[in-house]
């Protein structure tokens, strides 16, 4: 029974338009895409305007370079052991591979920059350059580059030389993660997109608040309300 019907058909009618923008949402309008599809690919190209680290990187870079290692770790499969050894090649070091252990001899910091050149075109989205470099999947090698300056990381700590373990490390969380995880994404700078931003978050709010207050009137309607 409904005890107070000027409010609860408020809500009523609240929940109704609650649902319709909520279908509207979950509708392929936007260009293709619904909001929620929309939104996540605005915000995730406003993330990759901002997570643009390899410059700055290239300058940490600089003191190593002329800079001897030597450096050993397992690679496993065989396949990838030799796509790792590929890579090391292309990067001028001195490699030896021998079931799946990788040993490679070179300048640290010419290893580095050729794996910032590398994440570099995949930030730009073109894979195609760093797959005609090796000749396999351009996210294979990312992932390649991940796995060695991983296990370069536990090698050089294991040898007391923290200091090119800090900068390896730095190379892999700054650079190639990031290329990685926004590859085909377009980089966007929020200034270009601030309205759609500062609305979607408003009416983010709003239509919270709206479906909370379209459930409290609806209750109320009906006889129920909160007491202390």
């Amino acid at each position: 029974m409904i005890a107070k019907k000027k409010t609860f058909f408020l809500g009523f009618f609240m929940m109704l338009a609650f649902i319709a923008v909520l279908i509207v949402m979950f509708s392929p309008v936007f260009g293709g895409h619904n909001a929620l599809n929309y939104l996540d690919g605005l915000y995730n190209s406003i993330s990759k305007g901002s997570a643009y680290y390899i410059p700055a990187v290239r300058e940490e870079i600089k003191p190593y370079h002329g800079k001897m290692v030597e450096l050993s770790f397992d690679v496993q499969p065989d396949e990838s052991a030799r796509q790792t050894a590929t890579m090391l090649m292309e990067s001028g070091e001195l490699v030896n591979v021998l079931d799946g252990k990788v040993t490679v001899k070179g300048d640290l910091g010419r290893f580095l920059d050729n794996c910032l050149s590398d994440a570099d075109a995949m930030y730009y989205n073109d894979g195609s350059k760093v797959a005609g470099k090796y000749g396999f999947a351009e996210k294979q090698v990312l992932y390649h580059w991940w796995s060695m300056l991983k296990a370069m990381e536990k090698d050089l700590k294991h040898q007391k030389k923290f200091a090119e373990a800090k900068i390896v490390t730095l190379v892999q969380a700054k650079t190639v993660e990031t290329a990685y995880n926004y590859y085909q994404i377009e980089p966007q700078n929020i200034s270009d997109k601030l309205w759609i931003v500062i609305f979607s978050l408003v009416f983010y709010v709003v239509y919270t608040l709206w479906y909370g207050f379209a459930i409290m009137y609806i209750f109320e309607g009906i006889g129920m309300q909160l007491s202390h």
